[in-house]
């Protein structure tokens, strides 16, 4: 089966998505997401100028070959431009072989090792009271995990907090908002916030936390001991990964599970925090990690470790790349939770899909392939728009910092 027409689709519906879509001289056509959120044009240019060439004429079922030679091939390995680029090969080819073979992806990769998929919503208020409240209503959607971020006394903008709305977008500006930031005041804060969420809700419902690669180990640690009376799922990105070493440093703190991985791109990105359990949830995503094949790699090797899966599921990843996490986490035997941020009326409409939402749990659909596509027509109304992330600076002498 050769690949005979490769496609880069760039729109923006409320947010801007990059698909890639491949076609066959069979019919079958394919699916991939390479968005990378404030540099999307950047992998849409990778692709078109330097990966859609080097795929015509080729045998679209060998899906381990093309991933090498796109990996190896390329002589600059790894980086998110590249490993997004190849993720959206690698999704589309999974979802043509699956549709080759008349099943759902799952069935493909092995089966189910589930009914269902558990996911975590976003939880966010301008304090504590309204981040309570937030919870609240997300407990009564029927949510078993919940997100908590919060607005922090003496701080202007936070990461993981709405302004006048409750979905969360942050990468809300034509270039770059500055925010400022406080570590002192966020660890003031934090352990006031769960303990107020935590006697709210009680002691069924798992409750997750950000921290967004904001603090020093130290700081982490620090954190972690502190968040422990109130038993959280888990600590995300409690301190900036580059150096794995620095979670030795976290894990010796505190007994809080840590989660890291959402900006990984590469198995080499966490091979020292799984081997030395210095985490307990991979955060990697399709769409950053090279796709099904690079993180089913990354997956394997985390079972041998008890590190389980913990997919990030932002709106800045298409339900291309949902519907596709889905199938995977249905298989994936480690698997720990999935985030899911909700997508809006409209980028639904471009993406149509089969998976559902139901009482705090994601369904994957069961018709052939991954089972989301996109509705280039309805795309092509809403054409790209220049977005970027936040950064921060230390709000006492203006000092850039992880943001």
């Amino acid at each position: 089966m050769k690949i005979t027409a490769v496609k880069v689709i760039v729109c923006s519906p409320g947010r801007n998505f990059v698909t890639l879509k491949i076609e066959t001289d069979e019919g079958l056509i394919g699916y991939g997401d390479a968005t990378l959120n404030g540099r999307e044009l950047a992998v849409a240019s990778y692709l078109t100028d330097h990966v859609v060439p080097c795929l015509i004429g080729r045998d679209a079922h060998q899906i381990e070959d093309i991933w090498q030679y796109l990996y190896k091939g390329a002589y600059w390995r790894r980086g998110p431009v590249t490993m997004s680029a190849i993720g959206a090969v690698d999704m589309a080819l999974w979802d043509i072989k699956a549709k080759a073979a008349n099943m759902p992806l799952y069935q493909l990769l092995g089966g189910r090792s589930r009914s269902r998929v558990l996911v975590y919503a976003h939880a966010n208020g301008l304090d504590i009271a309204q981040t309570v409240e937030e919870v609240l209503r997300h407990r009564e959607m029927g949510f078993e995990a919940i997100r908590a971020q919060s607005g922090v006394p003496g701080l202007e903008k936070v990461y993981g907090v709405a302004k006048g709305q409750r979905f969360y977008e942050p990468a809300d500006s034509a270039l770059p908002a500055e925010h400022d930031w406080s570590s002192e005041k966020y660890l003031r804060h934090a352990p006031q916030l769960f303990e107020a969420v935590r006697a709210a809700v009680g002691p069924d419902v798992h409750l997750l936390h950000d921290v967004h690669h904001r603090l020093t180990p130290i700081e982490a640690g620090r954190l972690g001991k502190d968040l422990e009376p109130y038993r959280l799922f888990w600590l995300e990105d409690a301190t900036p990964a580059e150096n794995q070493a620095a979670f030795r440093l976290v894990r010796q703190a505190t007994l809080t599970p840590l989660a890291v991985g959402e900006v990984f791109n590469s198995i080499w990105d966490c091979k020292q925090l799984i081997e030395e359990q210095l985490i307990d949830y991979i955060r990697a995503t399709l769409t950053h990690a090279g796709g099904i094949t690079g993180l089913r790699r990354i997956a394997d090797f985390a079972s041998l470790y008890q590190v389980r899966t913990g997919c990030h599921g932002p709106t800045d990843l298409s339900p291309v790349c949902m519907g596709a996490a889905l199938h995977f986490d249905t298989w994936v035997p480690n698997f720990g939770i999935q985030e899911y941020m909700m997508h809006d009326e409209l980028t639904m409409a471009v993406f149509p899909h089969d998976y559902r939402f139901e009482a705090g749990y994601l369904y994957c659909g069961e018709s052939p392939g991954h089972g989301v596509s996109i509705d280039e027509k309805l795309a092509a109304k809403y054409p790209y728009k220049p977005a970027y992330l936040p950064v921060n600076r230390l709000k006492h002498d203006g000092t850039l910092v992880s943001w």
